[in-house]
């Protein structure tokens, strides 16, 4: 069974999570800034210590600033002292971000196809969905 909590500052940034015995999955869209990077920090940290294992899932961010990489690297440094394994999967904003902000890599990292917990929800016992399916050809 999981659980969710969801957090929404105006419309510029939305956070939902939701945990399960395989970890704790924080999703965040919208806009991350200097308006509401230090509440996505704060609300991480209420969150974390739920489960050994989060995923920051930031996919929906179309726009963050550096007060948003500041709060990522909070956001490491708290898991850390909470002994939480945790990574992002970054949009391609956030990838932008990190490549000037972190070039040596030091903040984790995950791709949805590296990361179980990315998969979208789906009923106990249920096949995932597939976009495309080969059919063999009549003759």
């Amino acid at each position: 069974m999981s659980v969710a909590q969801s957090w929404q500052h105006s419309r510029a940034a939305q956070f939902t999570a939701r945990w399960d015995s395989s970890g704790t999955l924080i999703t965040v869209d919208g806009e991350l800034d200097a308006a509401n990077a230090d509440q996505l920090a704060a609300y991480v940290r209420q969150v974390t210590g739920r489960s050994p294992r989060m995923i920051l899932d930031l996919r929906g961010l179309k726009f963050i600033g550096t007060a948003g990489f500041s709060a990522l690297h909070r956001i490491n440094v708290g898991c850390s002292g909470a002994q939480v394994d945790w990574a992002m999967a970054p949009s391609p904003a956030v990838s932008r971000l990190l490549r000037i902000c972190d070039p040596d890599g030091t903040l984790p990292v995950t791709t949805p196809s590296a990361e179980p917990l990315l998969e979208p929800l789906r009923a106990e016992g249920e096949q995932p969905l597939s976009l495309l399916q080969l059919v063999a050809q009549p003759r």
